[in-house]
């Protein structure tokens, strides 16, 4: 794949769930423009697997773990709390990591796709947010999913309970619009200061994200999806191309802005799940 064209010399970015897929790519291509990259992830030993992936291709790499369980909001605030006691800035926050296809419930007793597409990401990035505010020019990327169209809106009546679907799809799709209304919320939420916003959907991809769906299926599927550099490549524009840092709270499809969603752009349910998600996580609205 063609290297980012600009240089992140003296940038800072934290990839999540960069030890496999997209974010693995992601991660590595931004090294390769000069930026630190924090990789952010549950497992030390697949982090370390990962870096040593990343300089076996980009022997400058300036790599940092950080241990992350987004299904845990204890373990989503002590992340946080490391990573600031660090003092680094904080220039790319790339919300990458997701599951699909998972039952059950988070530690705390979110459903599971819920809980670690949205909330545990949502709470991660308002404890790093003024971090992110006092660098310069940074940028907060949130992965998101075409599936967010097939969403019928946020179940919150549901988001407290253990997965209902046999498969989770219908879970997948709405963590994932409540990715962008997540976004929406946040953009509205940064008046005057120098951070834009960007969700996106980086295509299917044949990534671990699919991990939970059951054989044969899972194997068909895959045979039609993108790979994960042609996935990453929406998340690096919207993280590092000029022309996106003009543009803030838009939603990305192959690197380009695409309306989202009629749901998606409700400001009120936006409104109403950052409110929700303030009152779950502890925090002031």
């Amino acid at each position: 794949m063609a290297p980012i064209a600009v240089s992140l010399h003296g940038k800072v970015a934290l990839v999540t769930g960069a030890n496999t897929g997209i974010g693995l790519v992601t991660a590595r291509e931004l090294a390769r423009a000069g930026a630190k990259v924090w990789i952010a992830c549950r497992s030390q030993a697949k982090a370390e697997a990962a870096m040593a992936d990343i300089r076996q291709q980009v022997p400058t790499a300036n790599l940092a773990f950080l241990r992350l369980d987004l299904g845990s909001l204890a373990a989503t605030r002590q992340a946080a709390e490391t990573f600031l006691a660090s003092g680094d800035a904080l220039h790319l926050l790339i919300n990458n990591a997701g599951l699909a296809g998972f039952q059950g419930s988070t530690t705390e007793g979110f459903e599971i796709q819920f809980g670690t597409n949205h909330l545990g990401p949502y709470l991660f990035t308002r404890l790093l947010l003024e971090r992110i505010k006092a660098s310069d020019s940074a940028r907060i990327v949130n992965v998101a999913s075409r599936g967010h169209y097939r969403s019928k809106g946020i179940p919150f009546d549901h988001l407290q309970k253990p997965t209902r679907t046999v498969v989770a799809f219908d879970e997948y799709c709405d963590s994932k619009l409540a990715n962008v209304l997540f976004t929406k919320a946040l953009t509205k939420r940064l008046p005057g200061d120098r951070v834009t916003t960007y969700c996106l959907h980086p295509g299917v991809v044949a990534s671990e994200i699919w991990r939970r769906v059951p054989q044969p299926f899972r194997w068909i599927a895959m045979q039609f999806m993108l790979t994960n550099e042609q996935g990453a490549l929406t998340t690096l524009h919207c993280a590092a191309s000029p022309d996106a840092a003009k543009e803030t709270g838009l939603y990305y499809d192959v690197q380009k802005p695409k309306t989202p969603s009629k749901l998606a752009r409700d400001e009120a349910l936006a409104d109403e799940l950052w409110n929700k998600s303030a009152e779950w996580t502890g925090l002031q609205p």
